[in-house]
């Protein structure tokens, strides 16, 4: 089967221009098929995994539609809005977009929470081509009367199921109807849950649906293994393998930010560099986190699922489960963070015993058996605990009766959100 090339899908000379300068020798699976449909001012749902390609699929079009255009910019007018879960994806995006258009004339700003607000506002009184957001601090320059989003004329919504998972949706929903309603809109995700589904087919019309995501199976130059280990025993196990300096740079994953934390101050202590990024470090430290970890100052970097969903970062040797998702499809995600451009990775996930549950939804996704290194799996493995918050004790019930016998009121200052 031939390939077809940039020129063949119909992008401009300028924009191949600069997809030639960063190695684009041919287009990826998601571009083939979404760049002609995207060109031609079609809505697309297209389902793709990070690292193929997808930001180029989109933005690409998107920049030729706007170069074609020549509307001229108004004071805080925004001409194409592209939303994205976090931060890091979204300064990634906005990279992206710079890069590709390095030969055009367009104006673009990134608009994320974690820092001050002054320069954004700057950025965006002049107007903008281009603006990439997070929706809750797109939400807040909107109700400050910053930005404007009337004059939109592509909309895209960027890992939609991994919006959704964070709480987004009443945020989108509101962007959604401050922008126009003719308008081009463009929702990208890795999975298509039902919600994901909703949502599509309430903003979209008439999408064209692309699928160019892999099976939930792992890529075959992954070597996967798995140390059964009590969780008391992880910390100490993580820093034997680290004197292997076959680990050169090393992604551990946590379901927590408080471990995530511990888990890096534990291999700082042990003179390993290391650095933790989540949702409660502000946008500063986790960009410096990042540029450690890119740069190979930092040897490893622990993170959460949601902090982790902006790391694009090449030659990544070992992915390790420090705990095991909940999620299958998490662990999938995880692990395809090394192995990237065709290369090899090794993924290790530590599995304590009230985890077999998750690693058996996990082989059974992946239709793989984990090589066993350390320990052994029982056969009456108990079942993970529940995710959803316990019950509340007898004793604790009762205190929050009054001497009459009533009810007291759940203080209304307890919250369960995450921070993105």
């Amino acid at each position: 089967m031939t390939i077809p090339s940039f020129t063949e899908l119909g992008v401009a000379e300028p924009l191949r221009r600069s997809l030639e300068a960063e190695g684009y020798s041919e287009p990826t699976p998601i571009q083939i098929k979404a760049i002609p449909l995207l060109l031609e001012g079609r809505d697309v749902v297209g389902l793709a995994q990070t690292g193929t390609g997808k930001t180029a699929a989109f933005a690409v079009p998107i920049m030729q539609h706007l170069l074609v255009g020549h509307e001229q910019r108004r004071p805080k007018s925004v001409r194409a809005l592209i939303l994205a879960p976090t931060r890091e994806l979204a300064i990634q995006i906005h990279d992206a977009f710079r890069t590709y258009g390095r030969h055009l004339h367009l104006r673009s700003t990134v608009v994320v929470g974690g820092v001050g607000q002054s320069p954004q506002i700057k950025a965006l009184a002049a107007g903008l081509d281009i603006l990439v957001a997070t929706p809750g601090r797109l939400l807040d320059h909107l109700k400050q009367g910053n930005v404007r989003l009337d004059a939109v004329t592509h909309l895209v919504l960027d890992e939609g199921d991994r919006m959704l998972d964070m709480g987004f949706i009443r945020d989108i929903k509101k962007i959604v109807a401050a922008v126009p309603k003719k308008r081009h809109t463009m929702l990208f995700s890795a999975t298509m849950p039902a919600d994901v589904e909703q949502l599509a087919n309430s903003i979209l019309h008439q999408p064209v649906r692309l699928d160019v995501s892999p099976p939930k199976r792992t890529a075959e130059n992954i070597d996967q293994r798995v140390y059964f280990v009590a969780q008391a025993d992880k910390r100490a196990l993580l820093a034997t393998l680290l004197k292997d300096a076959a680990f050169e740079r090393v992604l551990v994953f946590t379901r927590t930010k408080h471990v995530a934390n511990r888990v890096a101050q534990h291999l700082e202590k042990a003179g390993f560099a290391a650095d933790a990024i989540h949702g409660n470090k502000s946008q500063g430290a986790r960009q410096r986190a990042l540029e450690r970890f890119r740069s190979g100052e930092a040897r490893v970097l622990v993170a959460t699922d949601i902090a982790a969903r902006g790391i694009d970062i090449d030659a990544i040797s070992h992915v390790i489960n420090f705990e095991l998702p909940n999620e299958p499809d998490s662990y999938v995600h995880r692990i395809g963070r090394t192995a990237r451009a065709g290369a090899a990775g090794i993924a290790i996930a530590f599995c304590d015993p009230a985890e077999n549950g998750y690693l058996r939804d996990i082989e059974q996704l992946t239709k793989a058996r984990l090589t066993v290194v350390q320990g052994k799996q029982g056969p009456d493995a108990p079942k993970p605990e529940r995710d959803y918050a316990r019950k509340t004790p007898f004793r604790e019930r009762s205190a929050r009766r009054n001497n009459n016998g009533r009810r007291r009121a759940a203080p209304r200052f307890m919250s369960t959100s995450q921070s993105p």
